[in-house]
């Protein structure tokens, strides 16, 4: 598959000597939505800036669409759309000239059709002729979009779009970021919230203290370092787990009405209709059982945890 952006090596050592991106290496493909993912201070930000050329890199290259971001600035910047963290637009401007200038600024053509049908899009039409001072938050947020797909973008960046938005409205960005992917934009957003990437996500990427710790299609994601844990309630208490059960790693609850296993999926050689036959054979009273699946918020964890 050919990358619209492709990273190699990327470093950014501040003056201070702080390593904000430590040797990426990452590929972004057209048309996908890529979540990254980590913590405050991870080098989310850093590395859409540097991608953007609003940050220097220390070494390493980006290229996007084959063009290089410092030998070809220009061309670059005018591929790619940048909706940022802060609320940057002009109190006094209507939401028609906010969109319409910074269309301009690019160099591009004027065409009134295209913005009114963004406008469109964003359910913004209706605002067309309001000062941005009396707009909501979230429609705000909406007028920061439009102004990074003015001039036609093939990517888009996203830096915590839905930062201090509603959940309601929170789900509808995800179908403006769905709607933009099937147009064949590539939209590369950060956000803390980990069922955001789960929604919409096509790869998702972690990134911590710097380093990129993966990249992976969210649904491999889950299925090699995902788990999930068999539950599984009791007709009357029990004081401990037969004999039978000990070559396996299960566990009983305090008051003896409960027993789990934890199945560890990238774990191969562990063959779970093994241990659910050990477990009906048993004789154990069971009365229920049921399967409780790690979420990508749990991997996430994980990863973090264990690279801090």
């Amino acid at each position: 598959m050919d990358p619209i952006i492709s990273i190699k090596d990327l470093s950014k050592v501040y003056g201070s000597g702080f390593d904000a991106l430590k040797n990426i290496n990452l590929e972004i493909y057209r048309g996908e939505i890529l979540a990254l993912l980590g913590p405050n201070g991870a080098g989310k930000t850093t590395l859409i800036s540097t991608i953007c050329g609003i940050v220097s890199p220390t070494s390493g290259s980006v290229t996007v669409d084959g063009f290089d971001i410092i030998n070809d600035f220009r061309k670059t910047r005018t591929m790619i759309g940048l909706v940022p963290q802060e609320l940057t637009v002009g109190a006094f401007d209507t939401v028609w000239d906010t969109i319409r200038f910074s269309r301009g600024l690019f160099g591009s053509k004027r065409d009134d059709a295209y913005l009114e049908q963004l406008l469109k899009d964003l359910s913004l039409f209706d605002k067309k002729n309001d000062q941005i001072r009396f707009l909501s938050g979230g429609m705000k947020r909406r007028v920061l979009i439009a102004k990074a797909l003015s001039h036609n973008p093939k990517v888009l960046f996203l830096d915590e779009p839905t930062a201090g938005v509603d959940v309601e409205l929170r789900k509808d960005m995800w179908k403006i970021v769905h709607k933009l992917s099937d147009s064949g934009v590539t939209v590369i957003l950060t956000t803390h919230y980990i069922e955001e990437a789960e929604e919409i996500a096509d790869r998702v990427g972690v990134i911590n203290n710097g380093e990129l710790l993966l990249v992976e299609s969210k649904d491999h994601l889950m299925e090699t370092l995902g788990k999930k844990e068999f539950i599984i309630d009791l007709k009357e208490a029990i004081k401990k787990i037969p004999s039978s059960l000990n070559k396996h790693s299960i566990a009983l609850t305090e008051d003896g009405m409960q027993i789990s296993y934890t199945h560890v999926v990238k774990e191969e050689e562990t063959n779970i209709s093994d241990v659910l036959n050990d477990i009906t054979n048993s004789g154990l009273p069971i009365r229920d059982m049921k399967i409780v699946q790690s979420t990508l918020e749990d991997i996430f964890v994980d990863l973090v945890k264990d690279k801090s």
